[in-house]
């Protein structure tokens, strides 16, 4: 899928100095595939959607919202033009399309980390195969030639899923060794069986950032997972302790150091933003980049939690089992991510379970469980 880095126009006026105002500034940023309106709110608010895009509009009401003067603005992406109409007690945003598109994810940010105000989300997608000008995605574990610009992620409520699933370390990297085996057979064993456990249900496209014994640098594994489009990424690996006493399971999401390594990495390898964007706005782009990062770090954990739950049944876990880090392959800043230790390698009741196929594959069901339910959730979440 072809996707802009996301530019954001400030557009119409700002109502301020109001006690009622409660909308202050609508913000677009996007294009044709994936256009995001940010609704600023000096207040928290339930929305309530009219109008999905079936029609070529959206509607949201606010309820309990008011301006201090009539917005409205030209569009951008897949907004053609937009107005807010004022009403008793409530406002309504109107979005007049510039293509078929749809309401896939909608959410209210509160203020934080140095924002001020509440920050109300609609995120757009084109619906597919509606203009000649499409080209289909073909999904494949090539590495991509340079970095995909950032964009904006939401779960989807049609179509299939991407998953890509990273069998950790490979080749010259042989990872953790055990009494009987190394990490890197182990994990892709384990990654081989999760696959096929998710393309049975016929719900996901998967893709493997390898299929064989050869290495994978662990940037690349990162850009595979956004070349492909992914809605989750999930790297196998097997733990190694202090000791053969330590055993158990245990899953890892990126930690707050992680994230201000994104924005440098993104900086460096310029994902956030391409140079020849007409008006290109680093900062602002940047404010965006942190809205999706703190999105996808929600999203994130949620799943971590699901996984343990799931997994509780087949495998011992870590006292401490959720945990964080700045790792490399959680680095994307717009797919939900996780790295699954599925055990201590050089423990030996571990190693067994690990090596033996008929329980390996107990435990990438259970895996697969997770996967499904947490995709269910999120379907939910964008239907509110």
């Amino acid at each position: 899928m072809s996707c802009l880095g996301l530019a954001v126009l400030t557009l119409g006026g700002v109502a301020r100095g109001s006690a009622t105002t409660g909308l202050l500034k609508v913000r677009l940023g996007g294009d044709q595939t994936e256009t995001r309106v940010v609704l600023d709110l000096d207040r928290s608010v339930t929305g309530k959607l009219d109008s999905d895009g079936a029609d070529g509009r959206v509607v949201l009401s606010l309820p309990r919202i008011d301006t201090a003067t009539d917005l409205r603005g030209g569009g951008q992406g897949l907004v053609r033009r937009w107005n807010v109409e004022r009403g008793p007690a409530s406002v309504k945003l109107h979005l007049e399309l510039a293509r078929n598109a749809e309401v896939r994810r909608r959410f209210l940010l509160p203020p934080g980390d140095g924002v001020k105000t509440y920050r109300y989300v609609l995120d757009l997608k084109a619906r597919p195969g509606v203009s000649a000008t499409d080209s289909p995605v073909v999904m494949t574990a090539r590495l991509p030639t340079k970095p995909a610009p950032v964009r904006v992620r939401a779960p989807v409520r049609g179509g299939l899923r991407v998953v890509v699933i990273d069998p950790g370390h490979g080749g010259k990297d042989p990872g953790a060794p055990g009494r009987d085996a190394h990490e890197k057979d182990i994990t892709l064993a384990a990654a081989k069986a999760l696959k096929a456990r998710l393309e049975k249900t016929g719900r996901y496209r998967v893709v493997l950032t390898r299929t064989s014994d050869v290495y994978i640098p662990l940037e690349s594994r990162v850009q595979i997972a956004r070349g492909a489009d992914a809605d989750l990424f999930i790297s196998l690996h097997a733990d190694s302790g202090p000791t053969t006493a330590m055993r158990g399971a245990s899953v890892y999401t990126l930690s707050e150091r992680g994230e201000s390594r994104v924005t440098r990495v993104l900086r460096k390898d310029d994902w956030l933003m391409p140079a020849s964007l007409p008006g290109a706005d680093r900062t602002v782009g940047e404010i965006i980049l942190d809205l999706t990062q703190r999105s996808t770090r929600n999203r994130s954990a949620e799943f971590a939690e699901l996984l343990l739950t799931s997994i509780a049944d087949e495998t011992t876990l870590l006292r401490r089992s959720h945990r964080d880090g700045n790792l490399m392959v959680l680095l994307a800043p717009d797919v939900p991510a996780v790295l699954l230790e599925m055990g201590f390698i050089n423990n030996a009741e571990d190693e067994r379970q690990l090596t033996d196929p008929a329980k390996r594959n107990r435990l990438m069901n259970a895996v697969g469980d997770a996967v499904d339910a947490w995709f269910n959730r999120q379907v939910k979440v964008a239907s509110r």
